[in-house]
Order: C-alpha cells, then sequence, then structure tokens
C-alpha cells in the first residue's frame, strides 16, 4: 500500500510531533507500505522518512527542481523524482497514493490537504483521507470545517469521510492499513 504524508518541512516546538511522525513511519514500515512524500530531508519529512529507512521501508520522495536547488532533497531514498513544480508535486502524489495522511505542518501541508480534500469532494479522487492530531494541533481546523458544513459550504458526508487521530497506528488501522 502506498501511503502519502503531508507534514512540515519544520520540526515545530514540541517533541511530541517528531515523536508521532516516528511513530508513524514504523507502523508504515512495520506494514510493509511504501511511504510517498515531499521528498525533504529536513523537518518531519525528513524524520519520517528517515525512520521508514531505518526499518528497511521503502520511500518515494516527489521534489520541485527549486528545492533540490535550495539543497533539502533526501537523496538517500528509494526513489526521488524531481518535477517542475509544487502543482506537478501534488498530482504525482495523488498518482501514486493508496491513501493519504496530514501531519502537523505549515502553509504548504495545508495547501496538500486542502487541495486533497477539495478532490475527494469533487469525486477526482476516491483515496481514503487521515489527519493525525498530535497535540490537538488540527483541532481548530476540524471546527472550521464543521462550522463550514453547517453552514452549507462543504458537503458533510465528505468531511465525514475524514478519519481522525491523535494515535499514529490507530490511523493506520481507520485507514485500511494492515499491521504485519
Amino acid at each position: 500500500m502506498n501511503v502519502c504524508v503531508f507534514c512540515g518541512s519544520g520540526l515545530g516546538i514540541s517533541p511530541g510531533y517528531s515523536d508521532a511522525a516516528k511513530e508513524l513511519a514504523i507502523g508504515i514500515a512495520t506494514s510493509h507500505s511504501v511511504l510517498i512524500y515531499g521528498g525533504a530531508k529536513i523537518g518531519l519529512m525528513g524524520v519520517l522518512a528517515d525512520e521508514v529507512l531505518a526499518r528497511d521501508g521503502q520511500v518515494i520522495g516527489i521534489i520541485p527542481d527549486f528545492l533540490i536547488n535550495k539543497e533539502v532533497g533526501h537523496m538517500s531514498l528509494t526513489q526521488l523524482e524531481v518535477v517542475g513544480s509544487m502543482h506537478e508535486r501534488k498530482k504525482r502524489m495523488a498518482d501514486l497514493a493508496d491513501l493519504f495522511i496530514a501531519l502537523p505542518g505549515g502553509w504548504g501541508t495545508l495547501d496538500e490537504l486542502a487541495e486533497i480534500l477539495t478532490w475527494k469532494q469533487l469525486g477526482l479522487i476516491d483515496q481514503p483521507i487521515g489527519i493525525l492530531n498530535t497535540n490537538s494541533f488540527f483541532d481548530l481546523l476540524l471546527g472550521q470545517m464543521t462550522r463550514m458544513a453547517d453552514e452549507g459550504f462543504l458537503n458533510r458526508a465528505t468531511m465525514n469521510d475524514i478519519k481522525v487521530s491523535k494515535n499514529p497506528l490507530e490511523l493506520l488501522t481507520l485507514l485500511g492499513v494492515k499491521s504485519n
């Protein structure tokens, strides 16, 4: 199974974010799934990739060429694909993914999550989507989603399809990833 993870290029202020990324990586590796992610060696992205690789797992990174030029590309991956833009990156990640998980992050993570949720609502994809709500990071966003649905701007059925957990291994299970 190909697990696409959106997450930060920073570590955040709490060590809990890195701990959750490591636990998720262990779950991905031990289930013999493949990590699909943004291809960077920094932040939670690097933590996630390094932990999967340390457990002999497979990691495919998708990174735009301008980020390679900024020397943030992870050159030790199973496979690193260089694309021409952020748009191409999101499309390629989606093409490879059997499911999506968002971890805490910044604008890029929010953009990737919003786009994939939009594609799901429009019927362009049908893969499951999960949110790892470490340290209640996504509580306000989830509250905003509820408000959007309450006000008639968001399809409640699509919103209800999103799996949310604070526990990485539980989230993988909710998304159909089988532990081995």
